[in-house]
């Protein structure tokens, strides 16, 4: 009917003598607002709404799990699972879960009120060793996960009591023929013909090579026995590095070493494994490095004043890349043939990433080829580590030196 009525308007106003274009405009301005006025109009946007996680929703989600979860409110536990009550006790609901818990890593790191992990012993019975994860979900509401690792460090003990069994057992029958080789060596009226005296030389050689090698076994099972207990003697760090230095170099190799900025810092150590660090890293350094070039050696405070940096640094072919994230692996060499002509046994970075796990720091590996390499040894300074939680190990960081990386290396040379 509307249609209609507009066009006998239209009609109307073509007699009237109306524009044709007017007209037509007219028209099509009726027809349009009859279309709109008739069209339905859009559906309004499905929008959802999430209802907010209730406690009884999480207690649902979580009570079956085999892994001992919790959620606290402002530290005080307020959902236990079945297998944490059955580890906890039933009472542990509604406790302070730094009571619950009762060690000082566990409360240091829920006192800082944010996510973490700590690792501790003896949560339930004496030989245990459990990793407490907290992740905070807001700032009242966290939740608590604790993993068993005890059957892993079982397994890593057998290992590590398995190889310093091992060692300790060829040390005998390899100072024995040592020591026999040594005697005929003396003996050269013997051994005139010059067949007997090389493989003599012979003998000697791989025979002290396998006796730095049970050695350095030794060193890293004893290493790896101890990696969960943190060193607790307070020391000052620059006279360590500085000695262990000047004996990886020596008397013949001490006219390369370069004892650069050395600052006071204070650590928690163990003295006998910060010396042996050093010493790898100097005697690595000087071994795969340019011919008499120089290796520098420097000891400052990070930037961030929470950790001490070693820094051992020389110059030469340097390392590629591809070679880079295996270094610290046991016997890895990135030239075999070489690593053994210098005396290496292959487990001297093993050795290095160990002690520098065990003291809770970081291994740093940069490298450039025809630059040289540096190695970067960061270690918690004593005040960190008495206000900071235990946090998880990190992997160590090895890459490849970016060119201004590379300036501040050659500063140092």
């Amino acid at each position: 009917m509307s249609a209609l009525l507009a066009l006998v308007t239209f009609v109307a106003l073509l007699l009237l003598g109306v524009d044709l274009i007017v007209a037509c405009a007219a028209l099509l301005l009726w027809l349009g607002s009859l279309v709109l006025a008739t069209s339905d109009a859009p559906d309004p946007p499905n929008t959802r709404t999430e209802a907010p996680i209730t406690q009884d929703a999480m207690r649902n989600l979580i009570e079956n799990s085999a892994t001992p979860l919790l959620v606290t409110e402002n530290n005080t536990i307020a959902i236990a699972n079945r297998t944490a009550r059955k580890m906890l006790g039933q009472h542990v609901v509604g406790q302070d879960a730094r009571m619950a818990f009762r060690q000082p890593k566990a409360i240091s790191l829920l006192s800082k009120g944010r996510s973490g992990r700590a690792v501790v012993r003896g949560l339930v019975r004496r030989r245990d060793i459990w990793q407490i994860n907290r992740q905070a979900i807001d700032e009242n509401l966290a939740v608590i996960e604790l993993i068993n690792k005890t059957a892993e460090a079982d397994i890593s003990r057998a290992h590590t009591d398995f190889v310093a069994n091992a060692s300790h057992e060829l040390r005998t029958p390899l100072a024995g023929i040592i020591g026999y080789a040594e005697t005929l060596s003396e003996g050269t009226e013997t051994l005139d013909s010059p067949i007997p005296q090389k493989f003599l030389g012979t003998i000697q050689r791989e025979a002290n090579r396998m006796q730095a090698l049970v050695s350095d076994l030794m060193s890293l099972s004893r290493i790896e026995a101890e990696k969960h207990d943190r060193p607790s003697e307070l020391m000052e760090l620059a006279p360590i590095v500085a000695r262990a230095a000047r004996d990886a170099a020596g008397a013949e190799r001490l006219e390369r070493l370069q004892l650069g900025k050395f600052e006071t810092v204070h650590i928690r150590g163990d003295m006998q494994q910060l010396e042996q660090l050093v010493r790898n890293l100097v005697d690595n350094a000087m071994k795969y490095g340019a011919e008499d070039g120089p290796v520098a050696v420097d000891l400052v405070r990070s930037k961030d004043m929470q950790q001490a940096r070693l820094t051992v640094t020389n110059t030469g072919e340097g390392i590629p890349p591809e070679h880079l994230p295996h270094l610290t692996r046991r016997f890895y060499r990135t030239d075999p043939g070489r690593s053994r002509a210098s005396g290496g046994t292959g487990l001297g970075l093993a050795i290095v990433k160990h002690i520098v796990e065990r003291h809770r720091g970081r291994l740093e590996i940069e490298s450039e080829l025809g630059q040289g390499t540096q190695v970067i040894v960061r270690i918690p300074l004593e005040t960190q580590e008495n206000n900071q939680p235990e946090q998880g190990t990190k992997d160590s960081d090895i890459k490849g030196r970016s060119a201004d990386q590379s300036d501040a290396s050659n500063s140092l040379s």
